[in-house]
């Protein structure tokens, strides 16, 4: 994900900006120094190494579902 820390909430998007899930909940990382984040996304979304977005301060940062624990 890029830089930005996704926060319980905050929406996640497709690459047209529809809105397809939102997030559960977020922090940074301190063991992989980057941001990461639960939420619930739309079923045609869910496969591994998706690319979606999360609208973080009326910025589309990008991100992808990636399978837990996080990698």
């Amino acid at each position: 994900m890029e830089k930005g820390i996704p926060r319980q909430g905050y929406e996640i998007k497709d690459s047209q900006a529809a809105t397809i899930g939102r997030i559960t909940s977020g922090t940074q990382s301190p063991s992989l120094n980057k941001a990461i984040a639960m939420g619930y996304i739309d079923v045609a979304y869910s496969k591994i190494d998706t690319q979606v977005y999360v609208k973080i301060r009326d910025k589309l940062l990008t991100a992808k579902v990636v399978k837990m624990p996080f990698e």
